[in-house]
């Protein structure tokens, strides 16, 4: 995967990382990583279980503090997807921490994924 001009919108970011398999969501609850579903009985992830692939930065066309990140996700067991977060003051604490310390275990940007 590779960030370039033509990949710059939101929706075509996802549309090729849905096209490269990472087809679940993501959510963070209580500093587990779950797989957005039906499933009351989806599996949490901990930080240590979870790599991020690649990540994607976009800034908002009128407003430069508009700002979101989306993360290509890898569990361990396999499950591949995406989660999304505002960038900066306006970013989800609980989001930004869990992957802080998956960065902190050096579980970031794992080139053999790609």
């Amino acid at each position: 995967m590779q960030d370039n001009e033509k990949e710059r919108s939101l929706v075509n970011v996802e549309s090729k990382l849905v096209a490269d398999g990472f087809t679940a969501d993501f959510r963070v609850t209580d500093g587990k990583l779950y797989p957005l579903s039906d499933d009351n009985k989806a599996r949490g992830y901990m930080p240590e279980e979870v790599t991020i692939v690649d990540f994607y930065r976009f800034e908002g066309e009128s407003n430069p503090d508009d700002m979101s990140i989306l993360y290509a996700i890898e569990t361990a067991d396999g499950v591949k997807g995406t989660i999304a977060t505002a960038y900066g003051t306006y970013g989800d604490t609980s989001v930004d921490e869990f992957l802080k310390t998956v960065e902190d275990l050096g579980k970031d940007l794992d080139k053999k994924h790609k």
